[in-house]
């Protein structure tokens, strides 16, 4: 079903009555849908994650619609569904519950000796299992309709049920990870579905992952060393430190994209966590890290991946705070619809 633009002005002032970008579209008509997830029950430090998604919407309208890497690819179709609300207060209770949780540990008492903070910790994880089903759900409705689809956080946890769908779709993809963290840890602070721990759960859940390339990775712990060094090249890292010593000692980001790219397997999966960037870009994200991507050095490499002939099979944008100025959710509004012009351009 084609949509009817011809009374439809992409040089003119997005009307915020239409849809994500200012876009005409029903998802009926969209080629691709976003599918926005409200979740921040995990996070660890500074929260509001889980209203991104809703602030994207709004930013969204001021992003002009030509990209001249991708002309004309929102043609084809971008459409975002309403917040799921019962979705977004189940968060709201247990991300209150799991901060309670959270400050009991660090007290050092020992969870066990507590039945009250037993039962929190349990209720934590089967409402994370819960998200994790829900997401799965959608997407794979939407999949099995031959639509392209993105994920929009939320924290990072928010895409092992995407990539549960996926894995059901593709008999084999790579997972090209933007982010300051590995997230490789095992069943974090006691959360089996935790932010931290969302790589090492998909990596453990889906063989169909054949690689795992993490870039801009600046704060990480020894497990998560461990598991990347025995993982038999599953896992390359390419931490920020290596990287800036590279470019410091005469390399160019061309030559270090080159190699990159050509690691990635034919098919491969984007999971952007927005703190990979540098913290200018995102000064309200859940765990800022120092350092970090400018926002045209990652474009560079998903314009590489795209120029090689390989296909990128679907997204995920996550970590993006809140900010009174609406600063964080405009630069998240421009990385969205650069990924969605991203899938947009493939057949």
């Amino acid at each position: 079903m084609m949509a009817d633009l011809s009374q439809f002005d992409p040089n003119g002032f997005s009307v915020p009555n239409n849809n994500i970008f200012g876009l005409p579209f029903s998802e009926e008509e969209a080629q691709l849908v976003i599918v926005p997830v409200p979740w921040e029950v995990t996070v660890s430090f500074k929260g509001g994650t889980a209203r991104a998604p809703e602030n994207i919407v709004r930013a969204s309208i001021q992003v002009d619609l030509f990209d001249s890497e991708y002309k004309n690819s929102w043609k084809k179709g971008i459409f975002m569904p309403a917040v799921d609300k019962k979705l977004l207060l189940k968060n709201d209770f247990l991300r209150k519950e799991n901060e309670l949780y959270l400050n009991f540990i660090k007290t050092g008492e020992k969870i066990e000796t507590n039945k009250f903070m037993c039962k929190t910790l349990k209720e934590v994880n089967e409402g994370c299992k819960m998200m994790n089903e829900w997401v799965y759900e959608k997407t794979k409705i939407l999949l099995d309709n031959g639509k392209k689809v993105g994920l929009l956080g939320g924290d990072h946890s928010t895409a092992f049920g995407f990539i549960k769908a996926l894995s059901e779709k593709n008999e084999s993809f790579g997972i090209l990870q933007i982010d300051a963290h590995c997230d490789l840890r095992k069943s974090y602070e006691g959360l089996t579905y935790s932010h931290g721990s969302v790589m090492y759960n998909i990596l453990e859940s889906f063989p169909q992952i054949t690689k795992l390339m993490q870039l801009g990775v600046r704060d990480y712990c020894e497990s998560e060393w461990d598991y990347i060094c025995n993982s038999e090249f599953k896992v390359t890292t390419y931490f920020e430190r290596e990287l800036k010593e590279r470019l410091y000692e005469g390399q160019t980001w061309q030559q270090i994209t080159d190699e990159i790219v050509a690691q990635l397997p034919e098919n491969v999966y984007i999971s952007y966590d927005i703190d990979g960037l540098d913290e200018k870009l995102c000064p309200h994200t859940g765990t800022p890290v120092p350092g970090g991507f400018d926002m045209e050095q990652v474009n560079y490499i998903f314009k590489k991946i795209t120029s090689s002939g390989k296909k990128i099979i679907g997204f995920d944008l996550s970590e993006t705070g809140v900010s009174s100025d609406g600063w964080d959710e405009n630069v998240s509004a421009r990385i969205l619809f650069k990924l969605s012009n991203l899938v947009l351009s493939q057949d």
